[in-house]
């Protein structure tokens, strides 16, 4: 599955019920409506996989379509937050979603789209006054992250390679801060002055 348009990438959304690899009733009612993948087909389809779930439903969902070791060496686009009320992270001092994800299953996971809302994504291209929208990506296979670069680049966006696995920790509590900020009427660009500014 993979986000948005872009360049016309193939995608193919899972939907399944609880415990089973088959789409809900509506989707098996043989209308005219594009009928939606099982989350076995959906997680193997094209050459990415966007996660696209709560953090908490990720693992129950990879398990749904097939043995979580069965994904190692697939690329996983993680776009989850593990964000509670507060907001906090519900990871809590252990390791961040990405680096989970990785531990359980053996993928080339890139944290990636996760620090915006879904109206962000919705836009045609995502661009601003300032310019377009910039993607940190972490993660430490050059291939899987030269793939998610080119997806964020179809977009509209501004990829930014910020740092292996262990920033993604790092781009997870600054996206809690972040909606944290947003949530509360404040705009974070105005505690960033331009970089010119900082001297060095």
């Amino acid at each position: 599955m993979f986000p948005g348009e872009g360049k016309r990438h193939g995608a193919l959304p899972g939907r399944g019920e609880a415990g089973t690899d088959r789409p809900p009733a509506e989707g098996r009612s043989g209308g005219a409506a594009p009928r939606p993948g099982t989350l076995a087909e959906a997680a193997r389809f094209g050459a990415a996989t966007l996660l696209a779930l709560p953090y908490d439903a990720v693992l129950p969902a990879l398990e749904t379509a097939g043995p979580v070791g069965s994904f190692g060496g697939r690329v996983l686009i993680d776009c989850t937050n593990a964000v509670g009320p507060g907001p906090v992270l519900t990871t809590g001092g252990g390791p961040g979603a990405a680096r989970t994800f990785t531990a359980a299953t053996g993928a080339r996971v890139v944290k990636a789209f996760n620090h915006v809302t879904p109206a962000v994504w919705s836009r045609t291209p995502p661009v601003f006054a300032d310019g377009p929208v910039a993607v940190p990506l972490c993660g430490d296979d050059e291939e899987a992250l030269a793939l998610v670069s080119a997806l964020a680049a179809d977009l509209g966006c501004a990829p930014l390679v910020a740092g292996p696995p262990a920033h993604a920790d790092l781009l997870e509590a600054t996206t809690a801060f972040l909606i944290g900020l947003w949530t509360s009427g404040r705009d974070p660009r105005a505690m960033l002055p331009p970089p010119a500014a900082l001297g060095g």
